[in-house]
C-alpha cells in the first residue's frame, strides 16, 4: 500500500484546496464575511495535510467543518471532505468512510433549514444541500481511492510474487552448488586425507621421522574437509550459522604459525555482533591473505589485525614478503575477495607496502542494508 507519511505533495494539496477554499468563499455567489466561516474553509483544506497519516481523523474533521460552513450558511462546495473521502477509501477504511458519508448527507438537510430564510422551502434547502456536497462527486471520490487501493494491493502482491520466485530460484541455485561442490570435490579431499593419513602412520610405524610436509599436508586435508561439510551444510540450510567467522581467526593463525610462518594476530576495539556475511567474509579474507602469502610471497612474517569500529570492522593483513607480480597481481584470490566486499558495502586495498611485503585491508560496515 501507499506510505504513510506526509510529504511535499500532501502539503502542497492541502494548502490549495485550503486557499481555493477561501477565494471562493470571499468571491462570487458564495461570498460570505463572518470570520468563522473562514476559518472552518481553512481548517477543512488544511487537515488534509495528514490525509495519509490519518485518513479517518481528517474524514472526521473536514466532514465536522463542512457541517460547520452550513450551519452558518456559507454554502461552498465541500471539496476538502471529498479528497478526505479518497483518502479514507484507498486506506481501506470503505465501512466507516460509507457510514460518515451517509451521517453527512442526513445532517446537511436540517443544517441548510436551519441557516436558511423563514421563507425558502424545504425544496430550497435540499438544493442547497446538493450544491454543497454533490452524490456523484462523493461516489465519484470514493470510487477513485478504491481504484487506487486495488492497483497497490496488486502492485504489492506482484511484488511479493517476484520476491518469492526471486528466492526460490537462489534456493534451487544454492542446492545445485552444493551438488556440485559434494560431487566433485569431496571425494577428491578425502582421498587426499585419507593417502595423507595413511603415509604418517605408515611412517611412524616404521620409526620413520615424519616430514613437516607431510603433517601439514594430513592438517590441511582435515581442515579443507571440515570447511567442505560446513559449507554444504550452509548452502542446504541458509538460516543455519555461518561455517566460519571472526571466531575462528585466531585458529587460521595459530595454523599457519605452525606451518612455519611467524604470524601474530592483533584485535583492537570492543568486540560486537556483526551480519552474517561480514563474518563469513572477514574470515575469509584473512584466510586467502595468508593462503596467498605461504604460496607466493616467501615471508617469514605476517601480521593480522582486526579492529572493531562503531560503524564497521576493519581486517588488515601485513606480510614481509616479495610483492612481485606473482604476489600483487590480480589472481582470483584477490578478485574474490574484492568481489565480496564490494558487495557488503565495503572497501578493499591490495598493493605492495612501501616497507617492503604486501598488505591487504578490507573495511566492512557492521550490518550491511539488505544483506544477512
Amino acid at each position: 500500500m501507499g506510505e504513510r507519511r506526509v510529504g511535499v505533495r500532501d502539503g502542497a494539496v492541502a494548502v490549495g484546496t485550503a486557499a481555493a477554499l477561501l477565494f471562493a468563499g470571499l468571491s462570487g455567489d458564495h461570498s460570505y464575511a463572518d470570520p468563522l466561516g473562514h476559518v472552518l474553509l481553512a481548517a477543512g483544506g488544511l487537515a488534509l495535510v495528514a490525509a495519509r497519516l490519518a485518513p479517518v481523523v481528517v474524514l472526521a474533521v473536514t466532514g465536522a467543518c463542512a457541517l460547520g460552513q452550513q450551519a452558518l450558511g456559507l454554502d461552498v462546495p465541500a471539496v476538502a471532505y471529498l479528497f478526505a473521502v479518497y483518502a479514507a477509501v484507498r486506506a481501506g477504511h470503505r465501512a466507516v468512510t460509507v457510514v460518515v458519508s451517509v451521517l453527512m448527507l442526513v445532517a446537511l438537510v436540517p443544517l441548510a433549514l436551519l441557516a436558511a430564510p423563514q421563507e425558502w422551502a424545504v425544496g430550497e434547502a435540499f438544493a442547497r444541500t446538493r450544491d454543497v456536497l454533490q452524490l456523484a462527486w462523493l461516489v465519484a471520490a470514493g470510487a477513485a481511492g478504491e481504484a487506487l487501493r486495488q492497483a497497490e494491493r496488486r502492485a504489492d502482491e506482484a511484488e511479493r510474487t517476484r520476491e518469492e520466485t526471486a528466492r526460490r530460484r537462489a534456493d534451487e541455485e544454492r542446492l545445485h552448488i552444493a551438488r556440485e561442490l559434494h560431487d566433485s570435490l569431496t571425494h577428491q579431499i578425502s582421498v587426499v586425507k585419507v593417502q595423507a593419513e595413511v603415509a604418517v602412520h605408515l611412517a611412524r610405524k616404521r620409526g620413520e621421522p615424519v616430514p613437516e610436509a607431510l603433517l601439514a599436508i594430513r592438517e590441511a586435508g582435515r581442515e579443507a574437509s571440515r570447511e567442505l561439510r560446513a559449507t554444504l551444510e550452509a548452502l542446504r540450510d541458509e538460516a543455519g550459522p555461518p561455517p566460519h567467522g571472526l571466531d575462528h581467526v585466531p585458529a587460521l593463525v595459530e595454523r599457519a604459525r605452525g606451518n612455519g610462518l611467524d604470524a601474530r594476530l592483533t584485535v583492537g576495539g570492543q568486540r560486537r555482533d556483526v551480519s552474517a556475511a561480514v563474518d563469513r567474509t572477514a574470515y575469509r579474507i584473512v584466510q586467502e591473505s595468508l593462503t596467498n602469502v605461504a604460496r607466493h610471497a616467501a615471508a617469514s612474517t605476517a601480521s593480522v589485525r582486526i579492529d572493531y569500529r562503531p560503524d564497521g570492522v576493519v581486517v588488515q593483513v601485513d606480510d614481509d614478503g616479495s610483492a612481485g607480480p606473482a604476489a600483487a597481481g590480480p589472481g582470483v584470490g584477490l578478485l574474490g575477495m574484492r568481489e565480496r566486499v564490494t558487495a557488503l558495502g565495503g572497501r578493499l586495498r591490495a598493493a605492495p607496502r612501501a616497507e617492503g611485503g604486501f598488505t591487504v585491508r578490507a573495511e566492512l560496515p557492521v550490518n550491511p542494508e539488505g544483506v544477512r
